[in-house]
């Protein structure tokens, strides 16, 4: 980790990257959009398009005119844009993909949030998952949008990272201390059926040099490390999130749309949903990262984001 740019003790590297990213980030949410034809059989074009936004801002966002209720689509999207090693968690189908709508009045969906129309507060996924299971990616597909409302916001967490580090290096050490948030164990009629999970919010993989955050910004079935430094760190991210940031992009996903991210921050709106057609999004979740981009440059996006991504690398 000594010579990344996440190395607090490597200022120059830190400050080459910071500058890069800086220049490179999209300033609104339409510079991640990418129309696609067909999201199960993208051309090369829309394929580096996904995958430039994806380096440059961890996240990028596909519109098709695809608006059939078909679960290969978001697993056709992740094969080609390199996500091949599907989570599933123990709600999601057979095939792995969750199937994320407000769930009827009695069974098992019905007690975690993201199968009721109540918003969803600040998150990464998985961040109760152990270091061995991270999700690195994900993919949204919307099949059906809720008749009002529902709309998601997004922040990279690198950005996420540079305000915290620019604002103070010891509150990024904190969070990257290994007990600095624990999620403690859920309990069924069984008794545990998941484990306590204690880990950083900022770590660095070791194969990639990457950056992953796990983050909730939920008051209940959290426990932070109870120092100060850690303290400030958590409330100054709970402030960014709930501000205007530049960097926090809001949008709501249409039939035929999905977000492609490297597991960034987001969170969700409450909804009202037309009860002859609710709200269906497919999501897939994976321990993969998304792939690099090829060298190519998509017209549509600013070449500057590219190059001077690629310098940072």
């Amino acid at each position: 980790m000594m010579n990344t740019p996440f190395n607090l003790d490597n200022q120059a590297a830190y400050r080459r990257w910071r500058d890069a990213k800086r220049a490179s980030h999209p300033t609104c949410a339409q510079d991640l959009l990418v129309d696609v034809g067909d999201p199960r059989a993208l051309s090369e074009a829309e394929q580096n398009a996904l995958l430039q936004r994806c380096a440059t801002a961890n996240m990028a966002i596909y519109r098709s005119p695809q608006r059939g209720a078909d679960k290969s689509i978001p697993r056709r999207v992740g094969e080609q844009l390199g996500l091949i090693r599907l989570d599933a968690n123990w709600l999601a189908d057979e095939d792995g993909i969750s199937q994320i709508a407000v769930a009827a009045s009695v069974g098992e969906r019905t007690a975690f949030i993201p199968y009721t129309n109540r918003p969803i507060k600040w998150h990464t996924d998985g961040y109760y998952h152990p270091a061995s299971r991270q999700i690195r990616a994900m993919i949204l597909h919307c099949v059906r949008a809720a008749s009002a409302g529902g709309e998601t916001a997004l922040m990279d967490h690198e950005m996420a990272y540079i305000a915290l580090r620019e604002a103070n290096p010891d509150w990024v050490r904190a969070l990257m201390a290994p007990n600095a948030m624990t999620i403690p164990e859920r309990l069924d009629e069984e008794g545990i059926a998941r484990a306590a999970q204690t880990g950083p919010v900022f770590s660095v993989d070791e194969r990639s040099g990457a950056l992953h955050m796990r983050y909730t910004a939920r008051t209940r079935s959290v426990l932070w490390k109870d120092d100060a430094p850690t303290r400030a760190a958590v409330a100054f991210l709970a402030q960014l999130l709930a501000s205007d940031s530049p960097h926090v992009f809001r949008l709501t996903l249409a039939p035929g749309m999905g977000l492609v991210c490297n597991n960034v921050l987001h969170d969700r709106a409450g909804f009202v949903d037309d009860p002859l057609q609710t709200r269906l999004l497919y999501r897939a979740r994976y321990l993969d990262r998304i792939a690099a981009p090829a060298l190519a440059v998509d017209a549509d996006f600013p070449r500057k984001f590219i190059e001077n991504r690629l310098l940072a690398l």
